[in-house]
């Protein structure tokens, strides 16, 4: 979350920062910050002069009782009484007027880092690089939505049956083959320093609030009825919330934790070929990498993610670019996210499988999460990625990988899966 402080000092970056996230009229809303935050201050100040009059004179109503002028004693009283009226109401009107502004900051975005492009859409991102070469289809290459009722291993209609539209059901291979990516995220993320964490998938409305998901993203989450539980759209969310409301100790930076956990998304409105078979879920698994940083290392953490998530796709053999996300394209609480796309060679289109993100203090002044240096406390930086969600890695996967003796697994997989085709 933005800071009033910030604001002040620094308006001019703001509106940019805003502008650049297409957020309307940003010019006006930081106007309208500092002035609930002017009308904040002097309330308060007018409180504080009234109490110090009200003080005086109580300090003076004993000096008259013990003079014998009762009647001025008795003028302070209700002068003191009176003030204490104004206090009150100048307390109240100024808790009012920092309710106002509070909830108008927490609509407002993180600010994006220098280095991301203007634009409004995903056509105006940056391809930063571009990995492999495009894979060698048959020419009856079929879509994944095919492939797997042909090998008779995700079944979206049993999925139906059970629950509704974009929840599939895997079954045998296809189900193994899940099992195996988790497993060797997983591994690959432990290897090279990631301590596990396998939290809760009900997340409570503090924990959404500290990561930005609320208020506003109500829509594209699950929620039950009774406690107001929310389903987590991500492992991001109940592992970044582990440090709310911590002080962490200077040496245990930087943190680093991965988690797997099943991810839920009404994805309201989301219709289309684009989103057919395994493109776009309601519930899906994943496997989330974050990381929490002093501010003068996350940015070199933020190009370590990306490289762990690209050593991922190579080792898939997937041919995948890298995009620096535009101000339009960005998330809520981002402040530079990197996209890692892979080719699907039967869809002929690119996938979406992770994102890669640096949310600076954005997420960490929401959660209270701070450490000290040199005796001083400071606001951490959080960072996290997906490394990787499954549905669109299992689509490219079966799609590119296709062949007259079935589809085959990377080798890099059949220790994990235990056979070597689908078929």
């Amino acid at each position: 979350m933005l800071t009033i402080p910030f604001i002040r000092a620094n308006s001019e970056i703001t509106i940019q920062g805003l502008t650049k996230k297409h957020v309307a009229n940003a010019s006006e809303i930081v106007g309208q910050l500092i002035a609930m935050d002017d009308q904040r201050k002097s309330l308060l100040q007018q409180a504080e002069s009234a109490l110090e009059t009200s003080n005086a004179a109580a300090k003076e109503i004993g000096s008259l009782m013990q003079s014998g002028q009762k009647e001025l004693a008795e003028g302070k009283r209700a002068e003191t009484a009176a003030l204490k009226g104004t206090i009150k109401e100048k307390e109240e009107a100024a808790k009012a007027a920092e309710k106002q502004m509070l909830d108008l900051l927490v609509t407002l975005p993180n600010l994006p880092h220098s280095s991301v492009p203007e634009g409004k859409t995903a056509e105006e991102n940056e391809v930063v690089l571009t990995w492999g070469s495009l894979p060698k289809m048959q020419a009856d290459a079929q879509p994944h939505w095919d492939l797997i009722k042909k090998y008779d291993i995700i079944d979206f209609d049993l999925g139906n049956k059970i629950t509704g539209a974009g929840f599939p059901v895997y079954k045998g291979k296809g189900a193994r083959l899940q099992r195996a990516l988790i497993n060797f995220f997983l591994d690959e993320a432990i290897k090279v320093g990631y301590y596990e964490i396998q939290p809760p998938i009900l997340i409570n409305e503090d924990s959404g609030f500290g990561t930005g998901q609320l208020p506003d993203k109500e829509g594209q989450m699950y929620v039950t009825k009774e406690e107001g539980l929310f389903l987590i759209p991500t492992a991001e969310v109940p592992i970044t919330n582990l440090y709310r409301d911590v002080i962490v100790n200077e040496k245990e930076l930087p943190i680093k934790n991965v988690g797997h956990t099943p991810c839920f998304r009404r994805e309201a409105g989301s219709w289309g070929a684009h989103v057919r078979g395994l493109n776009r879920l309601h519930q899906f698994d994943k496997i989330e990498i974050v990381q929490i940083h002093k501010p003068e290392t996350s940015y070199q953490a933020l190009e370590e993610m990306s490289l762990h998530v690209q050593g991922l796709l190579q080792k898939l053999d997937l041919h995948y670019r890298v995009l620096r996300l535009c101000g339009g394209d960005m998330g809520f609480a981002s402040a530079l996210t990197y996209d890692m796309e892979v080719w699907s060679g039967a869809q002929n289109r690119w996938l979406e499988v992770s994102s890669v993100s640096n949310f600076e203090t954005f997420q960490a002044n929401r959660l209270k999460l701070r450490t000290k240096v040199d005796g001083k406390s400071i606001l951490c930086h959080t960072l996290n990625g997906s490394a990787l969600a499954l549905p669109r890695i299992v689509a490219a996967l079966l799609e590119n990988n296709q062949g007259p003796d079935g589809i085959k697994i990377p080798e890099i997989l059949v220790p994990y899966t235990g056979f070597t085709h689908i078929n």
